[in-house]
């Protein structure tokens, strides 16, 4: 019985993280069509956010917990600027998107864990040992995926499948950005995951003060559509822009709002306090082959030799830099666990009982 239960749950934890990375992948998709079909990405990123916390508000005031401290206003300062990361990174998220292709968007978020474990370092949140092994190879997974990064974006080479042209491409021809710029979108998507890396440390440290992630999530919806209501309300003047219709453009921007930021930060909470940040991590690189299948069949993208290579290369790096966190977590584990006089006992007892010489 206890055997069933523990392959159910491991079951259950499989298929989830699949359908978290569908869902992940599904986002950009139907970003990137809604986009083709006329859409403002001005207009999409203001109302996704504001669709987050109107969803986000009665969970908040229903399960919000007992014993957390006040909000006070240094502590609101620290949600806006979550709220402006956020907000930046997933701006230039979309641009890249739209520049490229949710395939390449995939590829170059694996390269987080390596750029948040350089800035780690430099912000001497981690200490780095050169000697250490387990250093070595985070040193050489981050490199890895650099040079993965670099080569999905500058070199596209030959189309591998040839891209089926869609409804919502065939529109997005005659408003000529159905072709990719490649380097431009890929250079969005990579100062896109390095702000987002850079939100995810002080996102990590702020939920430390106030152990209310609920909250901490509304309050950087929320502050994440003020931000971009303030950047984006000046770059769309057009009113008509700002009425939606009930289309793939209004579908995408509920998408995103209720199904990204909703089901999405639920079973990802989820899963890190059943499985570990580890497995979860594990589960990053599928997106690639979830977004390249869904760009060919719906939204008409071609699948790049570049981007097979790029996305190869940072996959192995990605799981080097994983694979040393998760040795190097193992390892202070054992260190905090193990007294220090327990760790050799033969060699202790061999110095007490050693006669002098």
């Amino acid at each position: 019985m206890i055997i069933e239960k523990s392959l159910l749950k491991e079951a259950l934890a499989f298929a989830v993280m699949i359908t978290v990375e569908c869902t992940n992948v599904g986002q950009s998709t139907i970003y990137k069509a809604a986009v083709s079909a006329g859409l403002s990405p001005n207009v999409f990123i203001v109302y996704s956010y504001a669709t987050s916390a109107l969803v986000l508000l009665p969970l908040c005031v229903c399960f919000r917990s007992k014993g957390l401290p006040p909000l006070t206003p240094i502590l609101i300062a620290k949600f806006f600027l979550i709220g402006a990361l956020g907000f930046g990174a997933q701006y230039f998220g979309y641009k890249g998107i739209e520049y490229s292709s949710p395939t390449l968007g995939s590829a170059m978020s694996n390269i987080t864990p390596a750029a948040t474990f350089f800035l780690a370092v430099l912000l001497r949140m981690e200490t780095l040992k050169i000697k250490s092994w387990i250093s070595q190879v985070k040193i050489v997974g981050t490199l890895v995926s650099i040079i993965g990064a670099i080569v999905v974006v500058i070199f596209k080479g030959p189309v591998l499948i040839d891209p089926y042209r869609t409804e919502y491409t065939k529109m997005a021809i005659k408003r000529g950005i159905a072709e990719s710029d490649w380097i431009i979108g890929g250079g969005m998507l990579a100062l896109s995951y390095l702000i987002g890396t850079v939100w995810y440390i002080c996102q990590a440290v702020f939920v430390r003060e106030y152990p209310g992630e609920l909250v901490v999530v509304f309050f950087f919806n929320l502050f994440a559509c003020i931000s971009s209501l303030l950047f984006c309300l000046p770059s769309e003047r057009n009113p008509a822009a700002w009425r939606v219709p009930t289309d793939v453009r209004l579908w995408s921007i509920l998408y995103a709002g209720v199904i990204g930021t909703g089901f999405g930060v639920v079973v990802h909470t989820w899963a890190l306090n059943v499985k570990g940040p580890v497995y979860v991590s594990l589960f990053k690189p599928l997106s690639i082959a979830v977004a390249a299948v869904s760009g060919v069949l719906l939204l008409g993208d071609g699948l790049y030799l570049g981007c097979v290579i790029g996305s190869v290369v940072i996959s192995i790096g990605f799981y080097m830099v994983v694979w040393g966190k998760a040795v190097e977590k193992t390892e202070d584990e054992f260190e905090v666990e193990t007294p220090p006089d327990e760790q050799t006992p033969l060699l202790s007892n061999r110095k007490q009982s050693s006669p002098p010489v």
